[in-house]
């Protein structure tokens, strides 16, 4: 029984799910053919059987090529704020598609979506618009270093702040790796440059910060986080943390960078700086902001942002500020902050419902389990205790919870691999109860796993 459960069957959720899906599993081998790994994105080709391939999505739920249903709590690792083609969005766009599908050149949705997103962000003065969050980190740190004549900036373990070379370094390391590293970079494949612009720290750990400000804080242009370490097991900040990284950065002629590239629109309509109530210089933000469309912006308070208005530092790209993605972005940003942001008020509600919910089917099923984050996005762990650091996360049972994740997806539950848990506005009450009811078959150790006809479901 209790290899059962703790496996939660896996070998024969596989079977299921390659039964299911031969489709997919057809055009991942035709995709390896031609398409580097048959991805996209690297991090997609560890799904289990294989990449799924999908051909449609509406609301809260998204089709696969084989015809199956899932409910979606990944939302294409989080850009589906509104649920997948939510009408005023895909309209939005086809009605600019009819226009222009791009300009390289300026138009009125380029003010029109900064003017909202100054209107909402309390660190935005001026906004520049890219296409990725990776681009607008590194015009982030550019700007840091061009403003304060500085050449090195500190990260914390575990953070993720795009592909470059530059800050792709400490993000999921191996607890040997680190003992290894002894302190230096590490990177995340080979072929990367040397990392010598880089200081590491803890997440939480003041002292470490001290003491690299002690150091070399003469040399540190900046400090740059995710407010809440989403990319590492959605670690929030300790009790008064970023408010000692407001004023060790203030202090020292450092620049406060967060990274709100999934935090952005979705913690809060203000993003986390306005959960937190801790005001950065700079912001980068992508995901929720373009509903779905390839978009991203950097953020940030007017003296630092007019050493790119004013062209001391280059920014520059021929598909920034692009009226397909700002048509998205006008759309999504309209919703969500109608009514003063009420949609957040059942984000989070059905969010916390859903979290307490696993938590707690967990805890029942003799399962060491908890979670963090809240809300609209949230992470559970196979581990004793919630980590405070990057570090403490290594503990968590991370095969345990592959397997539960496939048993979930042969109950039509579609879920990231890292832990995370996306929540839209399109995801209703009806969907909250028909996960949990889906997990509790999935921890049930008995007979009778077959998956329910979804076909049943009434989608709006």
């Amino acid at each position: 029984m209790f290899e059962a459960r703790t496996s939660f069957r896996a070998e024969e959720r596989e079977r299921n799910v390659r039964a299911r899906t031969r489709r997919s599993a057809e055009f991942y081998l035709r995709a390896q053919q031609s398409l580097a790994g048959g991805v996209s994105s690297t991090i997609r080709r560890g799904a289990r059987p294989y990449p799924l391939f999908f051909e449609r999505g509406a609301g809260s739920t998204v089709t696969d090529v084989d015809g199956n249903d899932y409910l979606d709590y990944g939302l294409a690792w989080g850009p589906l704020i509104l649920g997948h083609a939510p009408a005023v969005v895909a309209e939005a766009v086809a009605a600019q598609a009819r226009k222009s599908l791009t300009f390289g050149a300026q138009h009125e949705l380029e003010f029109e979506v900064a003017e909202m997103v100054k209107a909402l962000v309390p660190c935005a003065d001026l906004v520049c618009f890219a296409c990725s969050g990776t681009e607008v980190v590194q015009t982030a740190l550019r700007l840091a270093r061009g403003v304060t004549g500085r050449p090195k900036y500190l990260k914390f373990e575990g953070h993720y702040h795009g592909w470059d070379d530059t800050v792709l370094v400490n993000y999921h390391p191996t607890a040997e790796e680190i003992r290894a590293a002894a302190g230096r970079p590490i990177p995340v494949g080979t072929g990367q440059r040397a990392h010598d612009t880089v200081i590491l720290a803890e997440w939480n750990d003041r002292a470490a910060v001290e003491r690299a400000f002690d150091a070399q804080g003469h040399e540190i242009s900046a400090v740059i986080c995710e407010p809440l370490l989403c990319n590492s097991g959605c670690i929030p900040p300790a009790e008064g943390f970023l408010g000692f990284l407001r004023e060790i950065t203030s202090a020292s002629g450092a620049l406060l960078i967060f990274d709100e590239v999934i935090t952005g629109f979705r913690l809060d309509l203000g993003g986390a700086q306005a959960f937190y109530g801790v005001t950065p210089d700079l912001a980068t933000y992508a995901k929720a902001l373009g509903g779905g469309a390839p978009l991203s912006a950097l953020a940030g308070r007017r003296e630092f942002m007019d050493w790119i208005a004013q062209g001391q530092v280059l920014h520059a790209g021929t598909l920034n500020g692009n009226p397909l993605s700002l048509a998205a972005a006008a759309a999504t940003l309209k919703t969500l902050a109608r009514d003063n942001g009420a949609v957040f008020v059942d984000m989070w509600r059905r969010g916390e419902r859903l979290r307490t919910g696993i938590e707690q089917a967990l805890a029942a099923a003799g399962l060491r389990a908890v979670t963090s984050g809240g809300g609209p996005i949230f992470q559970v762990s196979f581990m004793p205790a919630v980590a405070t650091t990057y570090r403490e996360l290594l503990a968590a049972d991370t095969a345990l919870y592959a397997n539960l994740v496939l048993a979930l997806l042969d109950e039509g539950i579609l879920v990231l691999p890292d832990g995370r848990w996306y929540v839209s506005a399109a995801h209703t009450d009806e969907d909250i109860d028909l996960t949990l009811q889906a997990l509790e078959r999935a921890l049930d150790a008995g007979p009778g796993l077959s998956r329910p006809d979804r076909q049943e479901r009434e989608r709006r």
